[in-house]
């Protein structure tokens, strides 16, 4: 009994892991049968069992699709049975993708975050108007909230005003421009309205737990 033990190191690889090494001896059967028929019928119920084992792809848009893909893959592209589907090649599962550059974002005015240059960036693209106009006030108005966040006073628009001309490339210059943008105050106020109301939320949360445990642990006669 000792002579026949198997190992996995002794095994042979599995492409695919997660169907196990029943299911790729049955493909590695369905490879040694001589008429194609045979093959076709094989590699059918081979599909409706890796259906069973991944039952969460029947979510998956096209599921057929990707299960007869896996069955070629796990047959070392050596199956000779009709597909339903356009066969995956090896040279199209090797191919390497593109290069991702990693986005080098060194931004000047860390405080105001790095979504605040693509914002200003869409802005550039829109054409003159009104919305366009609403937008750049928008942005210039968050600004003015993530300088406050991070220097807990004041700030004058001018000083919004320079940081959106330098950070659009001078494309946006509201230095001359008659409209003020919302005051610290109101900023500031809206912050902390939000910011007390999820206090008071977990206050009360804390209140009725407590009241809760209170109840349970009373002694009852």
């Amino acid at each position: 009994m000792i002579d026949h033990l198997e190992y996995n190191s002794e095994r042979e690889h599995l492409i695919i892991p997660e169907y196990g090494r029943h299911l790729q001896k049955m493909i590695n059967y369905a490879k040694s049968r001589e008429t194609k028929e045979e093959r076709n019928k094989l590699a059918k119920a081979i599909i409706s069992v890796m259906g069973n084992i991944q039952p969460h792809l029947r979510d998956v848009p096209d599921f057929q699709h990707k299960l007869w893909d896996q069955l070629f893959i796990m047959s070392d592209f050596d199956l000779d049975a009709d597909s339903p589907y356009e066969k995956p090649s090896r040279e199209t599962l090797n191919v390497r993708p593109e290069h991702l550059p990693y986005p080098q974002n060194f931004p000047k005015y860390r405080f105001y975050g790095n979504n605040i240059k693509t914002m200003i960036d869409v802005a550039n693209t829109w054409e003159e108007g009104e919305l366009k106009d609403a937008l750049i006030y928008t942005i210039a108005n968050h600004m003015k909230k993530c300088f406050l966040n991070w220097n807990k006073d004041t700030v004058e628009d001018d000083v919004i005003f320079e940081h959106l001309r330098e950070l659009s490339g001078g494309k946006i210059n509201l230095l001359n421009a008659d409209e003020d943008l919302t005051d610290a105050t109101s900023l500031m106020r809206s912050k902390s309205k939000y910011s007390s109301n999820s206090n008071t939320s977990n206050k009360k949360s804390y209140q009725k737990k407590s009241n809760t445990n209170t109840n349970r642990s009373r002694k009852r006669y």
